[in-house]
């Protein structure tokens, strides 16, 4: 399947099923029932004109509170330790406990995490974050700066619901798209 190079005129987007998908539609909106806090909070965010009205960070508190999430953690690369103390800052303003968990806890050295390192430097922690995140029973965690692949390991091992609030980008000063601009 290719989306982005459509052959079937986009019916997708007028409530048709295209001859490309490998699933099934009725297997999906069962999945879908079976979440309905999920589904109706995220489209509250969506919905009714209420797309682009607010950054993703209010839109994390928003959709938390509508959720009932009152633990959120913020795993977080230790470069942007500044901005996660924002972060929690805004978060617990609007009445939400925060966690927060540097890359680097547990000061395991780089060459025991990655025999391959001839560095003894600290490594970044990512499983033991999400171990922490775990043992702090954490409702929402948020991931800020995380490098690639990190967070692969990272969303694998924790266990309370997981997204994004920033991508890292060193190029690009964590805005990703930007690399279209060239």
């Amino acid at each position: 399947m290719d989306c982005t190079n459509c052959t079937y005129d986009k019916i997708c987007r007028k409530t048709e099923t295209c001859k490309a998908t490998s699933f099934e539609p009725e297997e999906a909106i069962r999945k879908y029932a079976a979440e309905p806090e999920i589904v109706q909070a995220a489209a509250e965010l969506v919905d009714f004109g209420r797309a682009g009205t607010l950054s993703r960070l209010q839109e994390i508190v928003e959709f938390s509170k509508k959720m009932n999430y009152r633990r959120i953690g913020l795993a977080y690369c230790y470069g942007m330790e500044k901005q996660v103390q924002q972060i929690a800052g805004i978060i617990r303003s609007n009445g939400l406990n925060v966690r927060s968990v540097s890359c680097t806890v547990g000061g395991i050295p780089q060459n025991e995490v990655n025999p391959e390192s001839s560095f003894c430097t600290v490594s970044c922690n990512p499983i033991g974050q999400a171990m922490q995140m775990n043992s702090e029973k954490v409702d929402l965690v948020l991931m800020v700066g995380l490098c690639l692949g990190h967070d692969i390991l990272f969303q694998r091992e924790v266990k309370a619901d997981c997204t994004t609030l920033v991508v890292k980008d060193r190029v690009h000063n964590h805005a990703p798209l930007k690399a279209l601009e060239l």
